[in-house]
């Protein structure tokens, strides 16, 4: 498939993300009610594809998004130069020093055992991101004059605020004008848009965006809560997944937004927390293919795992331009962001290809 990318010479950034990057604490092996420490890490549904494009691919990266201006704003900028992403693109924010014009994001999150489903506790109210407006990121310079060939962005930051939505729009159609390709996480979270509008406004809001998108992305709810687009007999009860189902679903949008240039869902049956069935399915130039399948997964903590199998099938797609070469590097990265802890992925491009090539877990020696 050809998405016409920029070429490497004329961008300072293969690719960039914009959202929120949120402070994650996490209770290790306990519960989030009976803690007494946290581990801490970085996280955000858009960030944790451009970090994994860096981490994992080796891509140039950056993000775009506001901190506010105080010590939390600074350890998370530590984390993501620990990353290796770049920072230069960050808005920082004068806060008050209490939190009352803006405040960094934070979120709880416990990863499930067996039977206990992973559980967030979100803290991300009036944050600095979710305050700013499109005329405090100057996407000219950044999309025409550095130059930027991918833009990931999603539901999760739209979701945000109402002039949340609007950046990410202002974003999307100036990244466009530059020729930058553009891929969007739809990752629907009803707690969020209740506040602003709830199912209503996310159908609203997403559709518009979808206008512009070149990749689309997200699991079966996404489609549902998101476009409108809905599975037909498909019955979690069964704990099976209706592929033809999903086929068709993606099917129906790839006509209804003839800018699409792929579609990809993640396929995930849950058995338990820490134990899933995992695939993927892309559609592209009007074929549809399956990534290889995962059958009872183990997990250590599947926070992220559909950000890892984003950046994936960006990289393949980026790199090989072969949409079933692309889906299989998702599936697979996925896979490998889910067997560590935290929001991001700690594999290695030699580990995904060696997972795609079939490999199995003997130790390495």
């Amino acid at each position: 498939m050809d998405l016409n990318l920029r070429s490497r010479e004329e961008c300072k950034f293969d690719a960039v993300s914009l959202g929120e990057i949120m402070l994650r604490l996490d209770p290790g092996e306990g519960r989030i009610k009976t803690a007494r420490s946290f581990k801490a890490w970085e996280g955000g549904g858009e960030y944790n594809v451009i970090r994994g494009l860096r981490r994992c691919f080796g891509l140039r990266t950056a993000a775009i998004t506001a901190f506010a201006d105080n010590e939390v704003g600074k350890l998370m900028e530590d984390f993501i130069l620990q990353g290796g992403v770049d920072t230069s693109l960050i808005k920082w924010m004068p806060t008050d020093g209490i939190g009352r014009i803006c405040r960094n994001g934070i979120n709880f999150t416990e990863r499930g055992f067996g039977i206990r489903g992973a559980l967030g506790c979100s803290d991300r109210a009036n944050t600095a991101i979710s305050k700013a407006t499109p005329e405090d990121f100057d996407f000219d310079y950044i999309f025409g004059e550095l130059g930027v060939r991918w833009l990931h962005t999603g539901g999760i930051y739209a979701a945000l605020s109402e002039q949340a939505g609007e950046t990410v729009t202002a974003a999307i159609k100036t990244a466009k004008k530059y020729g930058t390709v553009v891929s969007y996480d739809l990752n629907y979270r009803p707690s969020m848009w209740s506040a602003i509008g709830g199912q209503t406004k996310a159908q609203e809001v997403n559709k518009e965006i979808a206008k512009y998108v070149d990749v689309m992305i997200g699991n079966e709810e996404d489609f549902t809560a998101c476009l409108g687009f809905e599975i037909e007999g498909n019955d979690e009860n069964l704990k099976e997944l209706n592929l033809e189902g999903y086929k068709k679903m993606i099917n129906e949008a790839a006509q209804t937004y003839p800018n699409f240039k792929a579609v990809a869902t993640t396929l995930r049956t849950v058995r338990t927390a820490t134990v899933n069935d995992w695939s993927a399915i892309c559609w592209a130039d009007g074929n549809i293919y399956k990534a290889s399948d995962y059958k009872e997964l183990e997990i250590m903590d599947r926070v992220g795992g559909g950000d890892s199998f984003a950046s994936g099938l960006i990289y393949g797609l980026m790199e090989t331009g072969d949409a079933e070469k692309a889906v299989n590097y998702g599936a697979a990265h996925g896979a490998l962001a889910m067997t560590t802890p935290g929001d991001t992925t700690m594999a290695s491009l030699k580990e995904v290809e060696s997972v795609m090539s079939g490999a199995g877990a003997r130790v390495k020696r």
